[in-house]
């Protein structure tokens, strides 16, 4: 499968690495063509894969992955293009988390909203998959490395998308449990879980943990 990454951080990277390591065709996408980053990137995974500007990426991807930054997400989906995400699974994994005051970070967009919202609305014919954003990058390609039953959420509008990304993770990475919450608008809870989840790192002086939802029997 030909997959785009949009992104050069450490969450880019390492679901970038792992998809070039079962296979596939990845394209990291970056601003500008010839970013540091990606060039580096390329070089440390081979023929597999390549780099070239958010558009480029769009273009080549099948599936997409959004693993910019989420106060920059919606200028950096823009500049992919709509035409080339039009009809396609975009897997958002952002958050909207503004570090301008420093630790711990704000959210950009909260309550009544989420990034994964302001992408389908600015997106209508992309299908938006909102997945793997309340865990760390090192968990979200391998969930085995916690010995303990965790969990992944999925939100989005279309059924039909979100079955096929949910598939498509336990294939990639291993991933057992994941609940779907709904349509994109849960994706506000998932993304709110970032408040949570920054002081849980603190606390636990890692950040390689999860979420494991337990039920009465």
């Amino acid at each position: 499968m030909k997959i785009a990454i949009l992104g050069t951080g450490m969450v880019g990277d390492a679901l970038g690495t792992k998809l070039v390591q079962l296979g596939h065709e990845v394209r990291m996408g970056s601003r500008t063509k010839g970013n540091v980053k990606a060039i580096e990137w390329v070089k440390k995974n081979g023929a597999k894969a390549t780099e070239g500007t958010f558009a480029d990426a769009a273009k080549f991807g099948e599936i997409v992955l959004n693993c910019t930054s989420g106060v920059g997400s919606l200028e950096a989906l823009k500049q992919a293009g709509s035409q080339n995400l039009k009809g396609k699974i975009l897997i958002d994994v952002a958050n909207p988390l503004d570090f301008s005051k420093g630790m711990p970070p704000t959210l950009t967009i909260c309550n009544t909203d989420s990034l994964g919202e302001q992408i389908q609305k600015a997106f209508p014919e992309t299908k938006v998959v909102k997945t793997l954003n309340t865990t760390n990058c090192l968990v979200m390609v391998n969930p085995s490395m916690l010995t303990d039953g965790h969990d992944l959420f999925i939100s989005g509008n279309d059924a039909a998308a979100k079955a096929e990304v949910t598939e498509l993770i336990k294939k990639w990475f291993g991933w057992k449990r994941v609940i779907d919450l709904g349509d994109i608008t849960t994706s506000r809870g998932t993304e709110m879980l970032l408040a949570i989840w920054i002081r849980l790192m603190v606390a636990l002086k890692t950040p390689n943990f999860n979420f494991k939802i337990v039920t009465e029997s």
